[in-house]
């Protein structure tokens, strides 16, 4: 991948906001996304990591233009797509694409895979022939005769791949990926995260992979930022960030990713007892 750094990104955040109202007059505005800036370039994945509530989801929805964004901008290339209408956001729709966290409820049981898939085509006013669709499946490595069946036949992971062929119709620059593994198990986890890792091999898309797993986000990422409390704490190249972080939080994170390694396991001990140790120190 080219450097980053010379490169014009495809994705550019700056200085994004986003503020809920309270749901009364007495209740406080919720401040979710403070001041946050990220690039994202072609080709490249950039793994969004934080707990829940950290903000991270919300980032996803704010650049799908699915949450109010109150100060800064989102930029697609030249464009600023921050505050978009909904007929305006339309026309971006084949550019940004997003795969959703449950299979299970993002594809509807009862149609075809077939529909499913022709449902964004259909959308944009493109053609959806069989053809397409059966190059789709072929893509996300499902045989042309799944076209025919309903989504409810199908494995969790499978479905997660036909929500990945469906996010491919319309051949998206920018895939925003939501917690894409969290409800699968590990062996299936790892087969759909090099098939994701092979798609954009194939067709340089950029992702942004949000998820709560520091372990997961070093498997796929090029960069990863992490969130806390809607701010983003550190940035940097994932192998840096993942073996040694910058942040206390970020090493928070570090220690309580699951690892198999016997060894590992010890220093992952020895390095919480020093980090609790670190923070009770701080705290008298």
């Amino acid at each position: 991948m080219s450097d980053s750094t010379v490169t014009t990104p495809l994705l550019s955040i700056r200085d994004l906001d986003v503020r809920y109202p309270g749901r009364t007059f007495r209740s406080p505005e919720a401040h979710v996304i403070k001041n946050v800036s990220l690039d994202l370039h072609a080709g490249e994945t950039v793994g969004l990591v934080g707990e829940s509530g950290s903000g991270k989801t919300t980032l996803g929805r704010a650049i799908l233009g699915l949450a109010p964004v109150s100060g800064g901008t989102i930029h697609m290339g030249s464009r600023d797509i921050s505050r978009l209408g909904r007929k305006e956001r339309r026309s971006i729709a084949s550019s940004i694409q997003v795969v959703f966290q449950n299979p299970y409820s993002s594809l509807n049981p009862s149609m075809t895979i077939e529909d499913i898939l022709a449902e964004p085509l259909l959308a944009s006013g493109q053609k959806a022939g069989r053809e397409m669709v059966r190059s789709l499946l072929e893509q996300v490595h499902l045989p042309a005769d799944a076209g025919a069946r309903t989504a409810r036949e199908f494995s969790g992971g499978q479905r997660q791949r036909i929500a990945i062929a469906r996010a491919l119709a319309l051949s998206p620059s920018v895939l925003i990926c939501d917690e894409p593994t969290s409800a699968l198990d590990l062996s299936t986890q790892a087969k759909v995260l090099d098939l994701l890792v092979e798609i954009q091999a194939e067709k340089g898309i950029a992702y942004l992979f949000i998820t709560h797993d520091l372990a997961v986000v070093r498997a796929v990422s090029h960069r990863i930022a992490v969130m806390l409390n809607g701010e983003i704490v550190e940035v940097g190249d994932a192998e840096q960030v993942s073996d040694r972080p910058a942040h206390p939080y970020t090493q928070k994170l570090q220690m309580s990713a699951p690892v198999a390694d016997p060894v590992e396991q010890k220093v992952r001990r020895e390095r919480r007892r020093e980090f609790a140790r670190s923070e009770r120190a701080t705290s008298l």
